[in-house]
């Protein structure tokens, strides 16, 4: 079973130069659940999965993994421990899926310890259940955008962390690909205790999916919370800037997300419209 780590920011400020992108944020990451990052563009959200990652070193509070500031923690480390599928990861030129898959147990290797059968095997789950393993032998750069984005997701799978960042893993994938990607990351949660941590830009697949949705605006958190107790529309007005219905899924009955566009209004609908111009 993984074991359960404790990773949250304690007024942690981030930024790129002179430039503030996350202002004094304090966040604690629910253990052994899934927990959502939202928000309107450039609001910080994936800003601040890069600080909690150790991509990105905060100019002012820290970042917290099991007490201790994962800056001063060993890279090797942290590896073992957190998983991280960033928003633009790049392949060296020509490497297979396999080998790149496989660079996922780098940090389970050590002066004594050789490739063993454990990581032949953990190569292989990954590759099976992110449906890449017949593209096993293939150049990542010869892949289509979502077949690429699965096989990165592998080779996070492939570093079995108790902890698993992703910023936007459902990038370049068609609809039917996206829920498979969340309903895998969902039973890897269920299944193995791992506590994940996704940026998501569509609504309503973080409703669906989230235990614990964080929603961001201008480097700071609005809410949070389960989605159903913070997904108002409000709230969806305050953090996106737009007009919304906020209705009841009919299949998972999360909050479900209706913008209102600006050639619609609550109370009108199509008939309407077309009665009115006829």
């Amino acid at each position: 079973m993984t074991r359960s780590h404790a990773l949250g920011t304690e007024d942690v400020c981030l930024g790129y130069g002179d430039r503030h992108v996350v202002d004094h944020l304090s966040v604690q990451v629910p253990p052994g659940k899934v927990s959502v990052i939202v928000g309107a563009n450039a609001c910080g959200k994936s800003t601040l999965l890069r600080g909690m990652a150790r991509l990105l070193s905060p100019s002012g509070g820290t970042v917290v993994l099991d007490g201790e500031s994962i800056h001063s923690m060993p890279t090797k480390k942290v590896a073992t421990l957190l998983g991280l599928l960033p928003q633009h990861p790049v392949a060296p030129e020509g490497i297979k899926v396999s080998d790149l898959v496989g660079r996922g147990r780098y940090p389970h290797q050590g002066w004594f310890r050789s490739w063993t059968a454990a990581d032949d095997q953990a190569v292989t789950d990954a590759l099976t259940v992110t449906d890449t393993h017949e593209l096993a032998d293939r150049p990542v750069d010869e892949l289509s955008g979502g077949q690429r984005q699965r096989v990165w997701i592998a080779m996070a799978l492939a570093q079995q962390t108790d902890l698993l960042l992703l910023d936007e893993p459902t990038t370049y994938l068609d609809v039917s690909h996206q829920v498979e990607v969340l309903d895998l990351l969902t039973d890897l949660n269920r299944r193995a205790g791992t506590t994940i941590v996704i940026v998501l830009h569509d609504l309503n697949l973080a409703c669906r999916y989230a235990d614990h949705l964080v929603a961001m605006k201008d480097g700071r958190i609005v809410c949070e919370g389960a989605p159903g107790d913070v997904v108002t529309e409000d709230v969806v007005e305050q953090v996106f800037g737009m007009s919304s219905r906020v209705v009841p899924d009919p299949v998972s009955r999360t909050p479900m997300v209706v913008p209102i566009g600006r050639h619609h209004s609550r109370h009108t609908d199509r008939s309407e419209v077309l009665a009115d111009g006829a």
